[in-house]
């Protein structure tokens, strides 16, 4: 799994609310929540984030409710990957469930800056910083994880009988 992009950067604690506000939870029109997604502490997300972005952030990222939408929001919005210092458990699991790649890295995170560009080889858990040169070290994803995020999430990997 290798992905190259852009870095679009947070902070701690960005929480769900924050990624899609609750006001567009009557929604699970995927386009429609990625229109939203981060626009409460960033007006100019949407119109900035390109398929392929990498987004980094800090301590505890997805705090909060334990709605998909937010990983879903920003899975849709064009992000292929997550690096953050830390995650919400509930946010974490959801990403995977809905296929959405992330890594934990506090080295990573902290020194990765908005506008770099990081291309991320997850078979072999490196981060390369292509902007500065560095290399970071990360855990590689099991083989079953790869699966659900490559077939798009759990249900489908469920559906195309990759996962029993």
């Amino acid at each position: 799994m290798k992905f190259t992009g852009k870095v679009i950067k947070y902070g701690d604690n960005i929480d769900t609310d924050v990624i899609i506000p609750a006001r567009y939870l009557n929604t699970s029109d995927h386009k429609e929540l990625a229109a939203h997604c981060m626009e409460d502490i960033d007006t100019t997300f949407v119109s900035r984030v390109q398929a392929g972005d990498i987004m980094v952030g800090g301590w505890n990222f997805g705090c909060g409710s334990s709605r998909e939408h937010a990983p879903i929001a920003i899975k849709a919005s064009g992000i292929s990957l997550v690096i953050a210092k830390s995650f919400a458990r509930i946010f974490y699991r959801n990403a995977i469930n809905i296929g959405l790649a992330i890594v934990e890295s506090e080295k990573a995170a902290e020194a990765i800056q908005e506008g770099n560009t990081i291309t991320a080889d997850l078979d072999n858990g490196i981060l390369h910083n292509e902007t500065t040169g560095e290399d970071y070290q990360v855990e590689p994803f099991p083989a079953f994880i790869q699966t659900i995020i490559e077939n798009g999430g759990l249900v489908e990997s469920i559906k195309n009988g990759s996962i029993k």
